[in-house]
């Protein structure tokens, strides 16, 4: 019970910091349009969550315009997840395909990304769900800040780099097939990697914690 009350308690400070950092960047103070990646909320965590602790805590301001939630294939947390939790909480959300999460930065006025993250190493180089990095380079391109929000305890300081994280592969059936029903040669090779790597550079935004928001060469060090 503890533990349930500390992390809540973490989620919620999360929320608060990064809402203001990113309310800060947006000229006139908000409202905002957010984008995230897989689930970082209460079914991920204790409750509240990571990144969309922020996205809750901008909603509670009234400050939040809308949050596009990619499917994130190919096991599809943020459609079946993410976007489930922001449903039920009536918080203004849409469902992109991961593709079309450049398009989307482009069209729909996509003012940040906020992920989570399930590694940060001590330069700064962030873990979490595969296609972090390519949004994280497309961020970088249109010139949208970049968050990941973790609390402390996922940083290690033991890894000098993010090159250091094992990766896990996952079955390449979640990608020829949905429901047994065959999307592609079942004899095809597959390359099926649960996560990937985002080098420290391309998170402008900074890493958010529950004691605040810092630049990923930093935080590791801070915390």
């Amino acid at each position: 019970e503890g533990l349930l009350e500390k992390d809540q308690r973490d989620n919620r400070n999360i929320g608060a910091h990064g809402a203001s950092d990113i309310l800060g960047r947006v000229p006139g103070g908000g409202p905002v349009t957010l984008l995230t990646h897989c689930n970082t909320g209460t079914l991920a965590t204790a409750g509240y969550g990571t990144a969309l602790g922020v996205v809750r805590a901008l909603h509670q301001r009234g400050s939040l315009s809308r949050v596009f939630c990619t499917e994130t294939r190919p096991y599809n947390q943020g459609s079946r997840l993410s976007a489930l939790e922001l449903r039920h909480d009536g918080v203004p959300v849409t469902i992109i395909a991961d593709s079309a999460a450049a398009a989307a930065m482009r069209e729909r006025g996509v003012q940040a990304v906020v992920v989570g993250a399930d590694r940060v190493a001590a330069n700064g180089d962030v873990a979490n769900k595969i296609g972090t990095f390519q949004l994280a380079v497309a961020a970088r391109h249109m010139g949208i800040p970049f968050y990941v929000a973790a609390p402390s305890s996922t940083c290690d300081p033991t890894l000098a780099s993010g090159r250091l994280i094992p990766i896990e592969e996952r079955p390449g059936t979640e990608l020829t097939q949905l429901g047994g029903v065959l999307l592609a040669d079942p004899d095809v090779d597959v390359w099926n990697p649960a996560f990937d790597v985002t080098p420290h550079e391309l998170i402008t935004g900074g890493i958010i914690t529950e004691w605040g928001v810092f630049a990923p060469s930093e935080v590791c060090r801070a915390l």
